[in-house]
């Protein structure tokens, strides 16, 4: 049998730590290595650390071994100190109870002789962040401001912007503001420089909400002495604090000319830089500086185009990619001045799809009358790329650099031969494209239209692109002669088509085409306002009821809704506004760009900054004419309390009192309109309908469904007398209710088709006793009539 293996030989390997037991070894350890001063003892105690900072890598809790870390840290490696940094870093904040531990040989530490020892403690001190050891913190902080070591300072100066995030009110008393700016205008090292900056105008940012003092201490950073003291030490600084550097220049306010011209000449060379952040930061200056003068303006835009296009194609694509979108908003102001480079933005094999994305829409944007047709050949190319989305996006660049009006008939008949392609995707986007040409174009319509009517609707399967060509063949009806066919049969496979979108087009394109081809389309309309008003979907729902009432009310109305005459479409909305796009112009070389929206819309409202827009929609109030509908809604709720009607007579009453009289409001028939339907016609939608409109009998109406085919048999009702007026609360003995029953005069009798077995039985009845009388019932209220006529007594 082999022998058992050691625990301390199991765990050998830091990658590989076992749970709850590994970390009582490793206090059993540490506790063995604490006060032990044998020659290899530092070796080991960075061995144990490694695996208590694997532990904590691959998520074991190791809090427990807290006490034996802070006892086994007096040692001199610098790499074990590192370790035990880290370490107490973690678990201070979750541990506070424990960080008390830790001040004593932290401070102790943060007077050694060696200088990276005094920075790693400080540092250390500076990131425990607990409240309750703020006192323990301003003099060390102090007194390493003013450390002979570089690295210290710079240490120091971050951790004075720690302290104000932990205790605003510690960091002010200690004046630690004023030894940052000191120490920034007199400091020899260009880091300790940038940090006393990054610190100060987080300081400052944060205290200028609360003290007037604070923000004139932010005006004088963007001052004339201190902008050119730090332009001149620029070429000291890091990559990182030249961008820092660069953004606090962009904020000045230069006296005169000259001011601008002296900073555009110091950072005339930044514009070479490798580091593609400090090029974009050196143009940002460039731009806001030149925004008032326009003809240096203009020679800023020619003198950034080399440096930006060299970015593209040297750096990586995640750089390439935020430069393209800098370069997209550059272009967007001024398209001229790139459209002679369109071919740095043809797409390369090698770039990733979001790349590609983005250079499509830089050709489209740069499109103009001298290289258009080279743009549209490349882009076609892409039209077959295995990468669908970019064949998508390369069609989609084509139709918006026609409706640019760049060189229209090549454009036209490129679009036209990817309808012969035998792809899906690249017909329904092609589709889509045509129909916003048409509307813009109207005079290529028989072109397109040629092409367009020999697609069959069975071989579209996206949305989008069957919703256009159902567009097309209402809007063309009167020169696609299949017309009306197709969109019958479209029709009959209503319950199959599971998108809205195109269900809506469907109904407005059979309407379009009844109105310029009737006797072909009078069934299929018919059908359609059918399967429209018995969809679950509320919009198709809505839109069917809408053509329908449209219809009832006056077919020559109704064609001057649906299809009224048309002009061409000038220009299509854009997306954003002009002033959102100055707005993330103003943000350059931000994510404001990358995102293309301002930073309000992506960033919490604390961290917005001085511009904040508010979201909050409780300024809405409810309009008069609303209120009255709610309240007379609210009031026929009231007085729906009858009790000398059942339920039956109650719903009557109650239609025919928030309806009116059946002469002056349409009652869709029974069997194509649904309970549901019926129900949701509130009185405050009738009321709408009807006003200010004239009266319609329900005989025309009638004579809609017949010519629609829409099958109804009920005749037409008279009249009904005005609405009867009863008391909330009766109180009827049941003599009394008798006596007034039977006083009564006949109001309203109905004749309606009896069912199959009640016409059957009635067939019986007649030969056996001849034909129904018509029976008057003085003595009770009978509960059914004998003969299908309905009547009913009202007061006089």
């Amino acid at each position: 049998m082999a022998p058992t293996v050691p625990s301390a030989a199991k765990s050998a390997s830091p990658s590989q730590p076992s749970g709850k037991s590994e970390v009582a070894d490793l206090k059993q350890q540490l506790r063995q290595l604490a006060g032990s001063r044998a020659p290899d003892a530092d070796d080991q105690r960075r061995d144990v650390f490694k695996r208590v900072i694997s532990c904590m890598t691959a998520g074991i809790d190791v809090s427990a071994a807290f006490g034996e870390m802070v006892l086994c840290s007096a040692t001199s490696d610098v790499v074990t100190k590192k370790m035990c940094y880290l370490y107490v870093g973690v678990h201070a904040r979750a541990h506070p109870d424990l960080a008390l531990l830790t001040i004593n040989f932290l401070q102790r530490d943060c007077r050694d002789q060696d200088p990276t020892i005094r920075g790693l403690a400080l540092r250390s001190l500076c990131s425990l962040r607990v409240r309750n050891l703020v006192e323990y913190l301003v003099t060390p902080l102090t007194t390493g401001l003013k450390d002979p070591s570089a690295y210290v300072r710079m240490i120091a100066a971050v951790g004075a912007a720690k302290l104000y995030h932990i205790s605003a009110t510690a960091c002010i008393d200690a004046d630690l503001p004023a030894s940052l700016k000191a120490l920034m205008l007199s400091d020899p090292d260009a880091q300790v420089v940038a940090n006393c900056l990054h610190s100060l105008q987080e300081i400052w940012t944060l205290e200028a909400a609360n003290s007037e003092a604070a923000a004139r201490e932010i005006e004088t950073l963007y001052s004339k002495p201190v902008v050119f003291y730090l332009l001149n030490k620029i070429k000291e600084f890091s990559e990182w604090a030249q961008c820092l550097v660069l953004e606090l220049a962009s904020k000045f306010l230069p006296s005169d000319n000259n001011e601008i011209f002296d900073i555009m000449n110091l950072l005339e060379d930044r514009l070479q830089h490798a580091n593609g952040a400090v090029v974009l930061s050196t143009i940002k200056v460039f731009l806001h500086l030149t925004m008032s003068m326009t003809d240096v303006h203009q020679q800023v835009y020619e003198r950034i185009k080399a440096p930006l296009l060299t970015l593209v194609g040297a750096g990586s694509p995640e750089q390439s990619y935020a430069v393209l979108c800098h370069l997209h908003l550059l272009v967007m102001r001024a398209p001229m001045l790139f459209s002679s480079d369109y071919k740095s933005f043809y797409c390369q094999f090698s770039d990733p799809s979001y790349v590609k994305k983005l250079k499509l829409e830089m050709l489209t944007a740069i499109a103009n009358e001298s290289n258009t047709y080279e743009i549209v050949t490349e882009l076609c190319e892409y039209a077959g790329n295995v990468d669908v989305p970019i064949a998508r996006e390369s069609i989609r660049a084509v139709g918006k650099i026609a409706l640019q009006q760049y060189d229209v008939n090549a454009i036209v008949d490129r679009l036209l031969q990817f309808l012969e392609m035998d792809k899906d995707f690249v017909t329904a986007e092609t589709l889509v494209l045509v129909k916003d040409l048409l509307r813009k174009y109207p005079q290529w319509s028989h072109d397109c239209i040629a092409v367009v009517g020999n697609i069959s609707s069975k071989n579209i399967q996206e949305p989008k692109g069957k919703a256009a060509l159902i567009w097309m063949l209402g809007e063309y009806s009167q020169d696609m002669h299949d017309a009306p066919y197709v969109l019958e049969s479209l029709v009959e496979n209503w319950d199959e088509e599971h998108s809205p979108e195109v269900r809506l087009h469907l109904l407005t394109a059979v309407m379009k085409c009844f109105f310029k081809r009737p006797p072909e389309t009078q069934k299929a309309l018919g059908a359609t306002l059918a399967a429209g008003l018995s969809d679950t979907h509320q919009d198709v729902h809505d839109r069917a009821l809408f053509y329908y009432r449209l219809l009832q009310y006056d077919p020559a109305v109704a064609e001057r809704v649906v299809n009224p005459p048309k002009q061409a479409v000038s220009v299509f909305a854009d997306t954003q506004s002009s002033e959102m796009k100055d707005r993330i112009f103003d943000e350059f070389n931000s994510l404001s760009v990358v995102y293309q929206k301002p930073s309000y819309m992506f960033t919490d409202k604390e961290h917005r900054g001085p511009f904040e827009y508010s979201e909050d929609l409780t300024n809405l109030t409810v309009g008069t004419e609303a209120q009255e509908n709610v309240i007379s809604a609210q009031r026929y709720q009231e007085n729906d309390n009858d009790l000398l009607l059942s339920t039956s007579d109650k719903e009557d009453n109650g239609t025919r009192a928030s309806n009116g009289s059946a002469t002056s409001t349409y009652n869709a028939p029974s069997d194509l309109i649904g309970s549901s339907l019926i129900s949701s016609q509130t009185p405050a939608e009738t009321s709408l309908i009807n006003t200010g409109g004239p009266t319609y009998s329900s005989q025309s109406n009638f004579s809609l469904d017949d010519l629609l085919g829409l099958g109804v048999t009920e005749t037409p009702t008279p009249p009904p007398p005005p609405a009867l007026t009863l008391n909330s609360k009766p109180v009827l003995d049941p003599g009394t209710f008798q006596r007034k029953w039977g006083q009564l005069a006949l109001a309203l009798t109905q004749m309606l088709p009896p069912r199959e077995p009640y016409t059957q039985w009635l067939r019986s009845h007649r030969s056996r006793r001849g034909q129904p009388r018509r029976r008057r019932f003085a003595g009770s209220r009978p509960k059914a009539p004998l003969t299908p006529v309905l009547s009913s007594r009202r007061k006089a």
